[in-house]
């Protein structure tokens, strides 16, 4: 990964990646599977992995900083086991497949889980049952399937936003919950993923550099986010974290 190859067209498409990082980790999550697309189509996959986590890891603190004090602590504890499992699976599934397995492989389970999310709203309604009710029947299950799929994701991918935020929506969480349990589930992942993607070859100076030369950028982004949430009603919230889920999936699978 080279800065004397990236056009200028790639640079302000990585600027608006990093914005929308911070912006997705301030508000709607799902907006920040839009910046995995965008450094995956201007980098090479395994570098724009490597480059994107220490990006993402800017908003990570960003986001601690504002909404720590929501957190979800029996949440983010039920969730830790499965999530080790999904990552170490990750490390494995990285040292076998080719790009292209790996890029359809997580769209089509996206596309799974939205779905899922979909009809189940769809049910819960026609029975006018609360939202999370079905969550209280299955929840050991759901969590360690979710906790499993969020490591396995955000290792090969950094999309592991998108199953988190389906999980959080399924278990009833409000906004602030929503965003603080995500703060602190990803700035910790993502700080343990930093040896491992070293380790596979996925971080090099260059990342370091370009993460240097876009937080601030992710810092305007988080500022954005602020601004916006607190307009958003929670069934907009929803819609636009299910929206910009499929959207993702939509993409990595073509």
């Amino acid at each position: 990964m080279s800065f004397d190859g990236l056009a200028p067209g790639a640079w302000l498409a990585l600027v608006l990646a990093a914005i929308l990082v911070g912006f997705a980790k301030t508000a709607v999550g799902g907006v920040s599977l839009i910046s995995v697309g965008i450094f995956a189509a201007v980098l090479p996959a395994r570098q724009s992995t490597g480059a994107l986590l220490l990006i993402l890891l800017v908003g990570d603190v960003y986001a601690v900083r504002v909404y720590h004090h929501h957190a979800d602590w029996f949440a983010l504890r039920k969730l830790a086991p499965s999530v080790v499992v999904g990552i170490a699976v990750g490390v494995f599934f990285l040292s076998r497949v080719d790009d292209l397995v790996l890029r359809r492989t997580i769209g089509w389970v996206l596309a799974f889980l939205v779905a899922f999310q979909v009809v189940t709203r769809i049910r819960a309604r026609g029975r006018a049952e609360p939202a999370a009710a079905p969550v209280a029947r299955g929840g050991r299950l759901l969590t360690r399937a979710a906790g499993t799929l969020a490591g396995f994701t955000t290792m090969v991918a950094n999309a592991g936003g998108a199953t988190m935020s389906l999980y959080m929506l399924r278990v009833g969480m409000d906004m602030l919950a929503f965003l603080g349990t995500g703060a602190w589930f990803f700035l910790l992942v993502n700080a343990a993923k930093v040896p491992l993607s070293v380790g596979l070859g996925l971080i090099s100076t260059q990342a370091v550099v370009m993460a240097v030369v876009l937080a601030p950028l992710v810092f305007v982004g988080g500022w954005l986010g602020r601004r916006v949430i607190n307009r958003l009603a929670f069934s907009t919230f929803e819609t636009l974290v299910l929206v910009f889920t499929a959207l993702a999936a939509l993409n990595l699978v073509r």
